[in-house]
């Protein structure tokens, strides 16, 4: 049964708040909006709809679904790759059990975590199976009201788990990560809180089994993602995020030690309308130095149409090592959202994946992109490649070895607010062929 489509005021943020939500990151100079090219790829589109067959899999879809994040992850430690989702619209955090190879099967972890859009896994209790730390909204649209939770789902070693909330009455979390950042031999966490006129970027010290305190690094709202690397070498965990909204700002918080953190914007965009919709964080050139990758695709405003926009694209912070980072423009993609890094074609260089979201599929021809994947040829030179043009509006996207091949697999989810509601697909997984 299709939604009614909302007012456009709900729809402009309501995206770009769930965007990323993956992986899942500083210039001394003024950050600059004006983008270096990337070396040239080899110019035109190279089709490669047959690399990976996509698969249907978990439960069929009922209304249209809102998953929001899907993580590829071992979660029961069989040695087979599963798959825990947040479905938004149903306020549930879900598992995609593969109990034998190829063969899934969908059960509850939690239910009632209103709105959850980002799922992470760390063992959090020191007992060796993996909790889940989840970031629950409060709700998906547009609100002020401080409705959001974190929390840790608590793994009692047979995947039953026990909801604990660590911080209540926030400004709409999105993303949450886990590490030892003060350095005090336990798991702390960082915040993302894309809120709606207000946000913050937060630390969360670890102060007893599931308290926390609470640390604001920045009170701009939109943040979209934090990701926890040592970037600067100096051995301790910093944190980088992308902020969307007016501001559309990659900032870097520097770990200083014993708990403090400076703050740098490493690159922005005077651009209200660039729509920051993803970040992740790999060593793309191999280094030895953490790099950040994002995109820009969200099209839901300030414009009122939504749709693709000619700056949409996968770009690449470089790392100098020097406490600069270069700006690549990696390739043009409208509707770019959930950037990830893996070594999709296993020639042992690190290439960028890109799902879309809210493309221009009213066209006639309907000859969009849903799925893209960018050949790194070992030189920090990017082909991109066409994986899939259906279907519609995948939002997340995770990687993983499905198969127990050693070969990348991807796995993507549908978020469907917008019209047209068909070509939907729930969850999917992109699989290697399987050789004769």
């Amino acid at each position: 049964m299709p939604l009614p489509t909302p007012p456009t005021e709900r729809l402009i943020i309501a995206t770009a708040a769930l965007a990323c939500l993956l992986v899942g990151g500083c210039s001394r100079q003024e950050p600059v909006a004006a983008p270096v090219a990337a070396k040239p790829a080899q110019p035109g589109l190279v089709d490669d709809s047959r690399l990976l067959v996509p698969q249907t899999v978990g439960a069929p879809i009922g209304r249209p679904p809102w998953i929001a994040h899907v993580n590829a992850l071992d979660l029961d430690r069989d040695g087979r790759t599963d798959l825990v989702f947040c479905e938004a619209q149903d306020s549930e955090v879900r598992w995609l059990r593969q109990t034998a190879p190829g063969v899934f099967e969908e059960q509850l972890l939690a239910a009632s975590l209103k709105a959850p859009v980002h799922a992470e896994a760390a063992d959090m209790d020191g007992d060796g199976d993996l909790d889940l730390l989840v970031a629950s909204m409060g709700a998906v649209f547009p609100n002020n009201d401080r409705i959001g939770t974190i929390f840790i789902l608590e793994n009692d070693g047979r995947q039953n788990f026990t909801a604990r909330a660590v911080l209540e009455n926030t400004t709409r979390p999105v993303d949450v990560r886990a590490a030892d950042l003060d350095g005090d031999g336990d798991l702390d966490l960082a915040v993302a809180h894309f809120g709606y006129d207000q946000g913050e970027v937060a630390w969360l010290e670890r102060t007893g089994p599931w308290e926390f305190r609470r640390h604001v690094l920045s009170e701009l709202s939109g943040s979209i993602n934090v990701c926890i690397a040592d970037f600067n070498g100096d051995a301790r965990p910093d944190i980088v995020a992308l902020i969307s909204q007016q501001w559309e700002e990659v900032h870097l918080f520097e770990n200083q030690g014993a708990g403090k953190f400076g703050s740098r914007r490493l690159w922005g965009s005077t651009n209200e309308d660039y729509g920051s919709s993803g970040l992740t964080i790999a060593d793309l050139n191999r280094d030895g130095r953490t790099d950040i990758i994002f995109t820009n695709g969200d099209g839901f405003g300030p414009a009122a149409t939504p749709g693709p926009r000619p700056w949409h694209s996968v770009q690449w912070l470089e790392n100098s090592g020097d406490g600069n980072y270069r700006h690549h423009r990696i390739a043009h993609l409208p509707g770019a959202y959930s950037p990830i890094v893996a070594d999709l074609d296993g020639d042992g260089h690190p290439d960028i994946i890109a799902s879309t979201a809210y493309a221009d599929w009213n066209n006639r021809n309907r000859n969009v992109i849903s799925l893209m994947w960018f050949r790194n040829d070992g030189r920090a030179r990017f082909e991109p490649r066409l994986l899939a043009r259906t279907p519609k509006d995948q939002i997340t996207l995770a990687a993983g070895d499905f198969d127990g091949t050693g070969r990348v697999s991807l796995a993507t989810g549908g978020f469907y607010i917008y019209p047209p509601y068909d070509a939907m697909s729930r969850l999917t997984l992109w699989r290697r062929p399987t050789r004769p």
